[in-house]
C-alpha cells in the first residue's frame, strides 16, 4: 500500500518546511504526510501546485485543506493505530488516507455523493481496506457504529454538534473549527467521565458545515 515515488522529492518538502517548521512533532503523522500522495486527491490541473502551502478546489465549492492543517488536526486526535475514527466531510479523501494509516477503522462521512464517489475510487485504487463510507448530514455523525475514540470535523460549525459530542466515546477527542462561517477557531473537543471539556487552539478558514446544527444554506 501507497508505494508511490512519484512526487516524492515534493512531499518532503512539503512535510519539512510546512509541518515539521511550523511545530508537528508526532512521528506518526509525519511519517503518514511523507507516505499520502497528496496530488492523487486533487485534479490533474493542479498536480504541480499538490505540495503547497494552502488549500486547492475539488469541486461543488469544497476544498482540500491545507497539508499544515490537515497533520495539525491529526496531531491533536494522538492516534495510536487502535482507534475507531469518525470524519465529518470526506471531501478529497486526503485527510481520510491520513487517518486510515493511523487509526484502525475510519467510518467518513459526507453530504455531497460524487465527492465521495471520487474519493472512494482513489482510496480503493490506494488499497485502503480500513474504511467505510456514507452519504449523509455528517452534523448528524453515524451513530450506527458509535461513540468513536477520534472524531475530526473538516468544516467550520456555528457550535459543536450535539450528536456528535454524543458519539464520542468517554475518554475520546474531537477536533472542529468553531466560529462563523468564514472564519473559526480550531477547538480540540474532549470527553472524560461524561463530561465535555473544550480547548480553543488556533485560528483557521474551512468550508461551512451543512446540516442540522451547522449552517442550513
Amino acid at each position: 500500500m501507497l508505494e508511490v515515488e512519484e512526487w516524492k522529492y515534493e512531499r518532503e518538502r512539503m512535510v519539512e518546511e510546512q509541518i515539521v517548521a511550523r511545530g508537528v512533532k508526532n512521528k506518526l503523522v509525519i511519517e503518514a504526510m511523507q507516505k499520502v500522495p497528496r496530488h492523487l486527491f486533487v485534479d490533474k490541473t493542479y498536480y504541480p501546485q499538490a505540495y503547497n502551502d494552502y488549500p486547492l478546489p475539488i469541486g461543488n465549492d469544497q476544498t482540500i485543506s491545507q497539508p499544515y492543517m490537515v497533520a495539525a488536526m491529526t496531531e491533536e486526535l494522538k492516534l495510536t493505530g487502535k482507534e475507531k475514527v469518525l470524519e465529518v466531510g470526506t471531501g478529497s479523501g486526503y485527510q481520510t488516507a491520513i487517518l486510515a494509516l493511523l487509526s484502525h477503522k475510519v467510518y467518513t462521512v459526507e453530504r455531497i455523493a460524487n465527492l465521495t464517489m471520487k474519493a472512494r475510487k482513489t482510496l480503493d485504487s490506494l488499497k485502503f481496506r480500513n474504511i467505510n463510507f456514507a452519504v449523509r448530514d455528517g452534523c448528524m455523525g453515524w451513530s450506527d457504529y458509535a461513540p468513536y475514540d477520534a472524531i475530526v470535523v473538516t468544516a467550520g460549525a456555528p457550535d459543536v454538534p450535539t450528536a456528535l459530542i454524543q458519539q464520542l466515546a468517554d475518554n475520546g477527542r474531537m477536533v472542529i473549527p468553531v466560529g462563523s462561517e468564514y472564519t473559526q477557531v480550531l477547538n480540540r473537543v474532549e470527553k472524560r467521565r461524561g463530561r465535555v471539556h473544550r480547548i480553543e487552539l488556533f485560528g483557521c478558514t474551512f468550508v461551512p458545515l451543512v446540516g442540522k446544527g451547522g449552517w442550513n444554506n
